[in-house]
């Protein structure tokens, strides 16, 4: 498995092997003991799964608070995304930064994002399905977002405003030095 450390180290991306032949391929996505090598130890209570019919859908900026954070290991099974991670802890030497990487079902990679973290997503392609392992249950109270395009955050995102396609919750969600407090930074 190829491990690759992010511009924020706490943000690992994982690139499991695939075995093919004239029958296609086999691969191992999921190895408690590789990942735990790789960084990746947090137990995974719960997946999910989405599709995004349009290129330019945009999902997030998410998280959910204490007692219901979540570690999310993405990776995506048919088309491709710009996958992006934003440091929520205050106090951390990266608050606020964002690092992001391209996941395709092609380059097989999944990305490793730490419980504290903003996670966002934008489609490339039509009819992307992704899917992402989760160290916490989904709880509604707990849930919180930031705006997409938050100036503040300075994200570079491949898709113009005018051609974002957002759920009408996440067009109206606060920016982000409404996060400030939200998670504390640990060493």
């Amino acid at each position: 498995m190829k491990v690759e450390r992010l511009s924020i180290p706490e943000v690992i991306l994982v690139t499991p092997p695939r075995f093919g032949d004239n029958r296609g391929f086999f691969s191992e996505t999921y190895n408690v003991e590789r990942m735990g090598e790789a960084g990746i130890d947090l137990p995974f209570v719960q997946d999910n799964q989405s599709l995004s019919r349009q290129k330019g859908v945009v999902r997030g900026l998410h998280c959910q608070l204490a007692p219901y954070e979540q570690g999310k290991l993405v990776r995506v099974t048919r088309g491709a995304i710009w996958d992006v991670a934003v440091d929520a802890r205050t106090g951390s030497p990266t608050y606020g930064k964002w690092c992001a990487a391209e996941l395709s079902a092609e380059n097989w990679s999944q990305l490793w994002i730490p419980p504290g973290f903003l996670h966002g997503f934008v489609t490339l392609e039509e009819n992307t399905e992704v899917q992402y392992k989760c160290t916490s249950l989904y709880s509604k109270v707990s849930e919180r977002a930031v705006i997409w395009n938050c100036p503040e955050l300075k994200i570079d995102w491949p898709v113009s405003e005018a051609d974002a396609i957002l759920s009408d919750k996440d067009k109206v969600a606060p920016h982000f030095a409404e996060a400030k407090g939200w998670f504390s930074y640990e060493k």
